[in-house]
């Protein structure tokens, strides 16, 4: 008999069908007893979008309901024995819109929908916290048990009309009706809140001056994503079939997984490494590495955060954050630095006592965002850039440099002189970044400035068949010759000589007035 087809909840948030459906649960049951037993009445985690935040309320609305069938075979049975049936009030304020007028009706739709379950006449003209005050007093005089109540994504509305008229009116919304938690505290037995950003000084934070943030606790910080253990002791048949599919070894696959999609920590001291979870079941599910999280509407936000993003990602990749400043602050005033880490386009990387190191966490990351910066850097519109972006990763892939020097001349021509923003570099520099960013955004690995004994390579450019070592020399600078002897007086191609890639020296010359690439000469090609 043929072995069933193994099921991955690709998009599921919904732990009822995934257990229903005998869809793959990555067993989380036990860390997600221990939240729900920790002894704090009120609990906030923040985590990046598509995180598995909504599938973990869904999974603490299952276990407060006393829904235990769902959870048989799971690591839960071992610790809960009670299985008390609980109220529970869930809101989800991803579906509150980004007006006062939208986040109402939201809250107005949920709302009757309990008035409804549990038999409430709202008065007329009764308002929104009122009515909420109302759902759970008769909740837990109708049950005889404490409400447990799950708010999921309580930062949409805010996120999406910061920076607009609308921002105040919808935070007088949060202060009126999330006063009431506070208020009923005796009638709640638990009270989980979910987001990305955190708006202290206004919303559920300026209320809730008892909100435990668990974001950065050790036994939580694998709450949410996919270990690498998990991933193994999980997912072996379809990084089998993956390898297979795509002609790589079982760790030639790992390991490019973990590149794409890995590196993430959320505590300083349990530094587990954790995969993006929606990027790694979707690569194993299409068998392909894409930005999967990334094309999903990830970078939608940044600019309402962070200015002039295109000058400053390099600065972002190594940057230093103070510990009371990632752990409390307002990401309204935290700095850009504050809202790329609650988001995920960066993430701990180190700390000491003067605080932590951040960084980009992987390559889908990075890729996404070069290829945001990139039409403010070339100053073109996206669109105009795309079929050259193509063109060029097929050139370099498959070693058509003449045609990838036209093709690069033609993305850059004019850039470094004529956007001012960049006035404050030198223009070796200049092309530098833009350069990279360029490589960067059509998925190219590159390293800037990697560090030799005999001195520093401006470029190294990672693809499938070829390593690129690329020196850049301004034409009055030496040009074309001076960035040759460069790398063959430094023995740049050397460090190289042990992979089975071609490795390709280009020296690089590029006009001093900003006037973009003037030309290019391969330096010892070499099949190794």
């Amino acid at each position: 008999m043929a072995a069933l087809t193994r099921r991955l909840p690709v998009g599921i948030q919904s732990f009822k069908k995934i257990r229903k459906e005998n869809y793959l649960y990555v067993d989380k049951s036990d860390i997600v007893w221990q939240l729900a037993n920790n002894g704090l009445q009120y609990n906030y985690l923040s985590r990046p979008r598509r995180f598995g935040k909504s599938l973990l309320v869904d999974t603490l609305q299952a276990y407060f309901e006393g829904q235990r069938h769902l959870f048989e075979g799971l690591k839960i049975m071992e610790l809960e024995h009670d299985w008390i049936k609980r109220p529970v009030i869930r809101l989800d304020m991803s579906r509150g819109g980004a007006t006062e007028a939208t986040l109402r009706s939201y809250l107005d739709l949920a709302f009757s929908r309990y008035e409804e379950k549990y038999n409430i006449s709202p008065r007329p003209n009764s308002s929104l916290a009122n009515r909420f005050d109302s759902i759970i007093l008769t909740a837990y005089q109708q049950t005889g048990q404490q409400v447990a109540i799950l708010i999921d994504e309580y930062d949409s509305p805010l996120q999406h009309s910061w920076h607009t008229p609308e921002h105040e009116a919808c935070t007088a919304v949060y202060r009126e009706v999330f006063a009431i938690l506070k208020a009923d505290d005796e009638m709640e037995c638990f009270v989980f809140i979910t987001g990305i950003t955190k708006f202290t000084q206004i919303s559920l934070f300026s209320v809730l001056n008892n909100l435990s943030n668990i974001s950065f606790e050790p036994q939580f910080a694998t709450i949410c994503g996919i270990s690498k253990q998990e991933m193994v002791d999980n997912f072996m048949p379809e990084i089998e079939q993956m390898a297979e599919f795509n002609k790589w070894t079982i760790e030639e696959t790992l390991a490019k997984l973990k590149d794409y999609y890995d590196g993430y920590h959320f505590c300083d001291t349990n530094m587990i490494d954790v995969y993006n979870p929606y990027s790694l079941v979707n690569a194993l599910n299409h068998k392909r590495l894409r930005s999967y999280w990334a094309s999903s509407g990830a970078t939608s936000l940044l600019p309402k955060f962070v200015n002039d993003m295109e000058l400053h990602l390099d600065d972002f990749d190594h940057c230093s954050v103070l510990r009371g400043i990632l752990e409390t602050s307002d990401v309204t005033g935290g700095g850009p630095e504050l809202f790329l880490y609650q988001s995920g386009y960066i993430t701990i990387k180190d700390s000491d006592e003067f605080g932590y190191i951040l960084g980009i966490p992987n390559e889908e990351v990075r890729q996404a965002l070069n290829e945001m910066v990139l039409p403010a850097l070339t100053m073109r519109k996206q669109g105009d850039i795309l079929s050259l972006q193509a063109n060029l990763y097929r050139q370099l892939g498959t070693g058509m440099l003449d045609d990838a020097k036209k093709t690069l001349r033609s993305l850059i021509a004019d850039v470094p002189y004529s956007n001012k923003k960049l006035a404050s570099m030198d223009m070796e520099e200049r092309y530098r970044l833009i350069i990279s960013t360029i490589l960067n955004a059509i998925g190219i690995r590159v390293e800037v400035e990697r560090m030799l004994a005999t001195g520093r390579i401006d470029l190294v450019a990672w693809l499938s068949r070829y390593i690129y070592v690329i020196e850049l020399k301004l034409s009055n600078n030496g040009g074309i010759a001076a960035a040759e002897q460069q790398i063959t007086t430094c023995g740049y191609t050397e460090p190289f000589k042990g992979d089975t890639r071609k490795v390709v020296g280009l020296a690089v010359e590029l006009d001093s007035e900003g006037k973009g690439l003037i030309d290019w000469k391969v330096v010892g090609e070499q099949q190794l």
